[in-house]
């Protein structure tokens, strides 16, 4: 299946649409964040090797998460912060519209939709690693 085909098929999945609505209230709760960061990080540890990049970006995308849960950035539009909760909840969900537990292709709609979100978030989350590489600068004088 084509990536394109199998991302458009996924964004409009009965389970990215009910990652949707969890997003709003996770979003609105900085306990289920965390959560779902944690839950992230522990999926994640099974990309490797061509997805190494993708382990990285989400490795961004989750700090970016944790700090705003904590409120110390809040520099991301509401839009943007929902979308990346929705990519997170269908992530970490093991029933999704290819199931995860199907070995080799399990991953193929989580990878698709976690390469269309770091796209469409890019300057966000370029905006937060210069916001991170500048917060832990001592400011001399």
């Amino acid at each position: 299946m084509e990536k394109s085909s199998l991302l458009s098929r996924v964004l409009k999945s009965v389970f990215f649409r009910s990652a949707g609505g969890r997003a709003y209230r996770t979003a609105k709760n900085s306990r289920s964040i965390l959560k779902l960061v944690q839950d992230a990080l522990q999926k994640s540890g099974g990309l490797s090797g061509a997805n190494a990049g993708i382990r990285a970006q989400l490795s961004l995308l989750t700090r970016l998460l944790k700090a705003y849960a904590s409120g110390e950035y809040r520099e991301i539009p509401w839009k943007t912060l929902l979308r990346m909760l929705a990519v997170l909840i269908y992530f970490v969900s093991p029933i999704d519209f290819i199931p995860d537990l199907l070995p080799v292709i399990g991953l193929t709609d989580d990878i698709a939709l976690l390469m269309w979100l770091f796209s469409s978030v890019k300057d966000d989350l370029e905006k937060f690693a210069q916001w991170e590489s500048r917060k832990d600068i001592i400011p001399i004088g």
